[in-house]
């Protein structure tokens, strides 16, 4: 394999949300991308600032690479998109899984939300098996619902980006209990994934460090996941896995940030416009006992 079409990667880690986000660069034309960008956010203050995303740019200016693509693998439900703000910043263009629409069409009557359900905030859904190029740089778009319905992976060369469908073989996957999830659908689109060449390299977007761990880390391989993966290594079958899913989700907390995310995220990084005050205000939904609805 030639090296030189081999992309040019880079993680940034934002422990506040542990998320990583990554710039991808053809070193042939320096074409490049961003993956799942961070756009910081207090849910104490509320305050939103762009940090994270200054880190790209720079990394970027560095590198001495051009940002044609903003690329989320789903619509996060624990961490704000940064990608107006970079697109504002490059010119590039905004894409996500074509089932995008699917998580609109859930979440928008959640925050009473007027607008469009077809995905046209973005620049462009990508679906099943579709190829793209940065620079000179193929990408094979890989459909990887389960965790939402939108969730997609992008295979570059021997590098995959996969959102949220795995995490690291000691952390195990993605839960699957969201609207629109589901653990079935999950299992096997993490065997596509596993069905790849030993070899291949896996990119996360999320790292926990579990017990035992000290540091964090969030590339690993096929190989290194159908060997160690504690939810879905090898002889792991769909219904002790869907079994497995089901019973830890029903014990997870809501994420902190996945009502702020969502509505901001489904709408490809636009926060909401200003009221007539000069201010912007995301929804937090109440859900109130029907035996304090009349006294509250």
């Amino acid at each position: 394999m030639n090296n030189a079409k081999k992309p040019e990667i880079q993680g940034f880690f934002d422990e506040a949300t542990n998320t990583v986000s990554y710039l991808v660069v053809d070193p042939a034309s320096r074409a490049a991308a961003f993956v799942d960008p961070v756009l910081d956010f207090d849910p104490k203050s509320g305050k939103v600032s762009t940090a994270s995303a200054d880190r790209l740019l720079a990394a970027a200016e560095k590198a001495k690479a051009r940002i044609e693509w903003i690329l989320e693998t789903h619509a996060h439900a624990d961490h704000l998109s940064a990608a107006q703000y970079l697109k504002a910043k490059t010119g590039a263009k905004i894409g996500i899984g074509a089932q995008i629409n699917d998580v609109q069409k859930i979440f928008t009557p959640v925050f009473n939300q007027n607008g469009p359900t077809d995905g046209r905030e973005f620049d462009h859904l990508f679906k099943e098996g579709e190829r793209f190029h940065i620079g000179e740089l193929t990408v094979e778009v890989i459909a990887t619902p389960g965790h939402t319905p939108a969730c997609i992976s992008y295979k570059v060369d021997d590098a995959v980006f996969v959102g949220d469908t795995l995490f690291m073989p000691d952390y195990g996957t993605a839960r699957a209990d969201f609207p629109g999830g589901d653990a079935r659908t999950l299992y096997r689109s993490i065997q596509k994934l596993l069905a790849l060449p030993p070899e291949t390299r896996l990119f996360m977007c999320h790292d926990y460090k579990p017990e035992g761990r000290d540091n964090y880390v969030w590339e690993t391989t096929v190989g290194e996941q159908r060997a160690a993966n504690i939810h879905v290594h090898e002889g792991v079958g769909e219904a002790s896995f869907v079994a497995m899913r089901e019973k830890r989700d029903a014990t997870l907390a809501a994420p902190v940030l996945l009502l702020p995310s969502i509505q901001v995220n489904i709408r490809a990084g636009h926060v909401p416009p200003a009221e007539d005050n000069g201010k912007r205000y995301l929804k937090i939904p109440l859900t109130v006992p029907a035996e304090a609805e009349e006294s509250l």
